[in-house]
């Protein structure tokens, strides 16, 4: 299924949106691919999404991807007397090992990891940030606590340690079963929550016996650190604007959107801006026109996806709010500036031949004004070099693997389509015309650019460009 524009939409399954019927509504409103939040979906409920998704995605011979979303470490308070107190500002706040219920002066954390870790002067936050404190003294069972900003406080509420690298891994005992679950039903995309550092991706690598790709969820200041070393071990990103504005001060969120959109497109790996996109919309048919401004924003920073999360899971608007981001995103990319904003950032090719193979085939079509880009593509990766160019044309990618496509579809620009290896060269030029032209993206005297790597079948080998027009019976003029 042919969509009019190149950002992609993702949306998060729930209550409102898991039953059969809505999501194939949501799926023809404009959905690219799924989410599956495993914070609150069982196996056998994540089981029946998948099974869902994918006999959808038979039905309308369309390849539609799947992003398994792991829920990572939570920290939790213990509880409170009455379930709530006011904890005043200015007052002295303490944290222990004690499993008594709190009051306004104490409460239990259960959480030793937290008591290794913290130090003198670091920050705790609070009920996503509504209470904020300093510590002024740590011991390994006790942590006192200058209040700075107080309020009411209810039992269970989590506490975020913006300055504190926590002897943790993003993947608990839930997490690893829930891995396992996503892997067995065949996910194209598994996104990690709580990463802090390079290595926090490469132990869970370590877990992941199939190719399905990984996401890592931009949210603590600690990954901000690494960001380098992040955006080098994972293979997709998404800027989890939620947490990381709780933890770190809510103004430094939209630069370090821009910043992490900027560096992951540079890496030629796709970037997934979401949280809050068009929050109102949770309970109103149309969204403000701030949530609209922030949507284009992340259009027009070249981001491959933007994001819904409780706008579709338990939303009273799901499908609206999908045709509300369908629309915003065509808007922007049919705008007179979206291309020079879009291309402000330079993307330098490595100096490999895929890549220079990627960054001559947009030079190419872009000087002959060809009509589309065609890849083949076994693993995806020519696909994703010619995508970072962020071409004005239709991007097709011809694969023979099923999870190559699937994951391909959270990827700005790329059609992807399922198709045999060509045998020969003249094959492989008229099977690209013949499927451009079903695809619906050229007709007959139109021009196209193929990429592909000889041998056929082998991948990793993209070296070869061909330019050929199409005539009136859908075969190639000229790229045999």
């Amino acid at each position: 299924m042919r969509r009019n524009r190149r950002v992609k939409l993702i949306a998060t399954l729930g209550p409102a949106s898991s039953s059969p019927e809505m999501m194939e509504r949501l799926f023809l409103a404009g959905v690219d691919v799924f989410r599956i939040n495993m914070s609150h979906a069982t196996h056998d409920v994540a089981r029946t999404l998948m099974f869902n998704v994918r006999a959808l995605a038979k039905k309308y011979a369309c390849p539609i991807g799947v992003l398994a979303d792991l829920q990572g470490p939570k920290f939790r308070l213990g509880e409170f007397d009455g379930g709530r107190q006011i904890i005043p500002g200015g007052s002295i706040f303490t944290f222990d090992r004690t499993e008594t219920s709190g009051s306004n002066a104490r409460v239990f954390l259960p959480h030793p990891q937290i008591f290794e870790a913290i130090e003198p002067g670091h920050t705790l936050l609070l009920d996503d940030g509504k209470l904020r404190m300093r510590v002024i003294e740590a011991s390994a069972d006790r942590i006192c606590a200058e209040v700075l900003v107080g309020g009411p406080l209810a039992s269970r509420k989590g506490i975020s340690l913006p300055d504190t690298i926590l002897p943790v891994g993003p993947l608990t005992k839930k997490d690893k079963a829930d891995l396992e679950c996503a892997l067995d039903l065949g996910a194209d995309w598994l996104a990690l929550s709580f990463v802090q550092r390079g290595q926090d991706i490469e132990d869970a690598r370590k877990l992941i016996t199939t190719d399905t790709a990984v996401m890592v969820k931009v949210e603590k200041p600690s990954a901000i650190d690494d960001l380098d070393a992040i955006i080098a071990m994972a293979d997709g990103f998404m800027v989890a604007r939620g947490d990381l504005g709780v933890e770190m001060p809510v103004e430094r969120v939209p630069g370090l959107q821009k910043r992490i959109t900027r560096q992951a497109r540079t890496a030629g790996k796709p970037v997934v801006v979401a949280t809050q996109m068009l929050e109102s919309m949770i309970t109103s048919p149309m969204p403000t026109r701030a949530e609209v401004s922030d949507v284009a924003t992340a259009v027009f920073d070249g981001a491959d996806a933007v994001m819904l999360s409780a706008e579709s899971a338990v939303g009273q608007y799901p499908v609206e709010a999908i045709q509300m981001m369908d629309r915003i995103a065509i808007q922007v990319e049919h705008d007179p500036s979206y291309s020079s904003i879009v291309h402000a950032t330079s993307v330098q090719p490595q100096p490999t031949a895929n890549d220079a193979i990627a960054a001559a085939s947009y030079a190419v079509a872009t000087t002959v004004k060809l009509s589309a880009i065609v890849c083949f593509t076994a693993t995806g990766s020519t696909a994703l070099r010619v995508a970072r160019e962020r071409p004005g044309l239709p991007v097709i990618g011809l694969t023979p693997v099923h999870a190559t496509a699937q994951r391909l579809t959270i990827v700005w620009g790329i059609h992807p389509v399922m198709t045999s290896d060509p045998d020969r060269v003249s094959d492989m030029v008229n099977k690209a015309c013949k499927l451009a032209v079903e695809q619906g993206f050229v007709k007959a005297g139109d021009g196209l650019l193929v990429t592909a790597g000889i041998p056929f079948g082998s991948s990793g080998t993209t070296n070869m460009i061909r330019i050929a027009y199409v005539d009136e019976d859908g075969n190639a003029v000229g790229g045999g």
